[in-house]
């Protein structure tokens, strides 16, 4: 074929292609929904398009779809028309993608003590904050957030900086009840505090102890039990803090350092691949393997097979287990108490058929309500559900961990590493 005839037909293609955009974006699609593939007898065409197109260049199914341009990462078309500007954005996220799965510069050593201490994984963007707050003041990292925000680092971050060192028998110590604030379950493990008034912390939350957090949860151990899930990563959580603080300073130099603070954190974040979304896609897909939410919000996630094995309801809603439990609570006597203690009684029972059919979620659902509610009169019924449901469910560090925190259950006393 001749270079003229190459040019026409070339031209004639693009121009269809303009004319018929919503062909183009029927083929994007149909790249992710094969079996919504148009037919193309029935989509109307332009009438100046007399020749025929050649075919499509073909889609990348192996890139992931794209936020900003609707189309697939890498691909030459997009449905804004403005193909050059998106493509080298779809670029920038693929290489933004690419990055997070880059480990952050931190010594193996430290980060095999760390793990060992708390016998806990922890992700990559643990470590990538602390170095941003080393950027931020590298004298001082666990501080460098202080005088801004009010938030200090804690928990893990304390033996990267190194203060586990300067306490004696700090080998005896554990580190899984440091920062252990009073109404924090054995899946939440936190990393900052804020006001001491009313105990505010973030920390990760995991599922199962062999597992990486899924997403970072704030407390205010003063107030609740209540959890509050804020990003999958403390950098989002940070971000969450921040953006609400911003709306509550009036002061123009003390709101200047908060947005100077705010882009080099959003900045950061951009970089590693951080998202600072609040919920994040896999959040969402947690929330489908949720069974309940629990008292403390953040919800129950436990193995259910295809015939729903794993987990049975409570026979009580969690607005009649509250009243129960404040019955017992506000009891005027023993005796009194002890007989509204029958329906926990019954639920008990009700646990232990379940967990002969291996519906182990149950048990651990009624042992955390009775924690969250927070009485030292559900300490004892609680200490004989956890335990047992995690390690039924193979959660034996939750379980561990369970038992050393009701044995020294306080609402002051949570940093070990104290003088």
């Amino acid at each position: 074929m001749h270079c003229s005839a190459l040019r026409r037909h070339a031209r004639l293609f693009f121009q269809d292609l303009r004319q018929r955009r919503p062909l183009c974006a029927a083929l994007l699609d149909a790249s992710r929904f094969p079996s919504r593939l148009p037919r193309r007898d029935v989509i109307s065409r332009s009438q100046s398009a007399v020749h025929t197109s050649p075919p499509t260049p073909p889609l990348l199914p192996s890139r992931p779809h794209c936020d900003v341009c609707s189309v697939r990462e890498g691909h030459v078309f997009c449905i804004s028309g403005d193909s050059t500007l998106r493509h080298l954005q779809c670029e920038k996220l693929v290489d933004v993608k690419k990055s997070k799965s880059c480990e952050a510069d931190m010594p193996s050593d430290l980060r095999k003590e760390v793990e060992s201490h708390y016998r806990l994984p922890l992700p990559e963007d643990f470590y990538h904050f602390w170095r941003f707050c080393e950027g931020l003041d590298p004298e001082q990292p666990a501080d460098s957030l202080s005088a801004s925000l009010g938030l200090r680092l804690v928990g893990p971050y304390d033996i990267l900086a190194g203060k586990h060192k300067i306490k004696k028998k700090s080998a005896s110590l554990n580190f899984n009840l440091h920062w252990r604030f009073y109404y924090d379950p054995p899946e939440f493990q936190t990393i900052i505090i804020g006001d001491s008034k009313t105990q505010f912390h973030m920390g990760y939350f995991r599922d199962s102890p062999d597992e990486l957090p899924v997403f970072v949860g704030t407390n205010e151990a003063k107030k609740n039990c209540i959890i509050v899930q804020s990003g999958d990563n403390v950098f989002a959580a940070v971000k969450l803090f921040l953006m609400k603080k911003l709306k509550e300073v009036t002061d123009k130099k003390k709101s200047s350092l908060l947005k100077t603070i705010d882009e080099k954190l959003t900045e950061a974040a951009r970089e590693l691949g951080f998202s600072l979304e609040q919920r994040t896609v896999r959040m969402k897909q947690r929330d489908k393997k949720v069974v309940t939410k629990t008292f403390h919000g953040a919800g129950l996630v436990v193995p259910v097979d295809k015939n729903d094995v794993g987990y049975r309801e409570l026979p009580e809603t969690d607005a009649s287990l509250r009243r129960i439990c404040g019955t017992i609570v506000e009891a005027p006597s023993d005796a009194d108490r002890l007989q509204a203690f029958a329906p926990v009684q019954e639920m008990m029972t009700y646990v232990q058929f379940a967990n002969d059919e291996c519906d182990y979620g149950m048990g651990l659902e009624l042992g955390l309500d009775l924690f969250c509610h927070g009485s030292h009169y559900f300490h004892k019924v609680a200490g004989q559900l956890l335990p047992l449901a995690y390690n039924l469910l193979k959660r034996n560090l939750f379980a561990e961990i369970i038992e050393a925190h009701l044995a020294n259950r306080s609402q002051e006393d949570v940093d070990q590493l104290a003088a």
